[in-house]
């Protein structure tokens, strides 16, 4: 990446440096891959850039975003056949190291954004496990659930979805207790990376 003060001096600059790479050092430049753009647009190695108080920072580029929830869309179907502990030790596994990889960027917002999303993915598997009313009933008092609340919860006729965001699931299914039950956050690792 070469960085210039204006477009017109980027576009002089690629005129002159392509011949120099090709010519002089034999290396092959991608032609596709290859242009000028403004730093808001530029997309490197997944980060993305931008310009605050007059200083270049990072962040994680939305097509970088966009291939983690498809990896925790991955990780949380039902149809691999794991068990909670299991995929629990595989979400974190996988959120350790995309936090180390992105660590450089400037993401708080977005990691309590996407905590919040896979907060609603886990309550909603376990929602789909327990399938019966008995068996929703029964589990829901076991996390400390009121008994009348735990009733009216496991009636629900809503979708998956919509009954992982209850409240009632939300208080059941506390930070603490997806602590407990091995569910990463993405931020708690940021802020482990950032203090080190």
């Amino acid at each position: 990446m070469i960085f210039c003060k204006s477009r017109r001096s980027a576009e002089r600059t690629l005129e002159n440096i392509i011949p120099f790479i090709e010519g002089k050092l034999f290396l092959k430049v991608n032609r596709k891959k290859t242009s000028v753009a403004h730093i808001s647009k530029a997309k490197y190695l997944g980060y993305a850039f931008y310009r605050y108080r007059g200083k270049c920072r990072y962040r994680v580029h939305p097509k970088s975003v966009a291939k983690m929830k498809d990896k925790i869309r991955e990780l949380t179907k039902r149809s691999n056949g794991w068990g909670n502990e299991y995929r629990a030790m595989k979400l974190t596994q996988f959120v350790r190291g995309w936090v180390n990889y992105f660590s450089l960027a400037d993401m708080k917002g977005l990691l309590r954004e996407t905590d919040e999303w896979l907060r609603h993915k886990i309550r909603t598997i376990y929602w789909k496990q327990w399938k019966k009313v008995k068996t929703k009933f029964k589990e829901l008092k076991k996390l400390g659930v009121e008994e009348e609340k735990a009733w009216i919860c496991a009636n629900m006729r809503n979708g998956n979805w919509y009954c992982g965001g209850y409240f009632v699931l939300q208080t059941a299914f506390n930070n603490k207790k997806l602590r407990e039950l091995g569910y990463p956050t993405f931020t708690e690792f940021y802020l482990k990376v950032c203090e080190n």
